[in-house]
């Protein structure tokens, strides 16, 4: 009796620790280190792995780097062996947390918030303030940010050759729904 009333309880607290949490695993996160009068430099993923806690405002994401699909199959292998060098850097994470956050104030018109984290890509690991839009969708809570990182910051060398055909400063879009 003992133990079946332990292991209802620990059920219990998993269930209400699940609902806690608020999660998506089909994220959108596109990049765009095009060049004016070049080639279009860009790609999408469409699993990204985003995880919110919101009586705390604490975020985390998760994009593996070879999910990401370019229009070009050339261009998607060398972004993936030159570039990203995914096989030795298999993913990028964000860990943060949501300035002022109060999920109970959230609109179906959105509000902008800072979002404060580390950033990790490519063996890397940045301090980064991004800001969001946040609002809320019925049930659920979108998250759109636009921002720009730069390949520098996280070791990421552009081969000479190109140079002058991809940016160093690429635009980063993401486009969550988490429920």
């Amino acid at each position: 009796m003992k133990n079946t009333l332990l292991s209802l309880l620990f059920a219990a607290g998993l269930s209400g620790f699940a609902q806690s949490k608020m999660i998506t695993k089909t994220g959108k996160l596109t990049f765009e280190a095009s060049v004016p009068a070049f080639e279009e430099v860009k790609a999408k993923n469409e699993s990204v792995t985003c995880v919110l806690n919101p009586a705390t405002g604490e975020l985390a994401s998760l994009a593996l780097i070879k999910s990401f699909r370019f229009k070009i199959a050339l261009m998607e292998e060398h972004f993936n062996e030159n570039y990203m060098e995914s096989d030795k850097y298999s993913k990028a994470t964000f860990k943060g947390k949501i300035d002022n956050f109060d999920v109970t104030k959230l609109t179906s018109s959105g509000k902008e918030y800072s979002v404060r984290g580390k950033m990790e890509m490519h063996g890397k690991t940045k301090d980064i303030t991004i800001t969001a839009t946040i609002k809320k969708s019925g049930d659920a809570i979108d998250i759109d940010s636009d921002f720009f990182i730069n390949t520098d910051d996280f070791g990421i060398e552009i081969p000479s050759v190109v140079s002058k055909k991809v940016s160093k400063k690429v635009a980063v879009k993401l486009d969550v729904t988490l429920k």
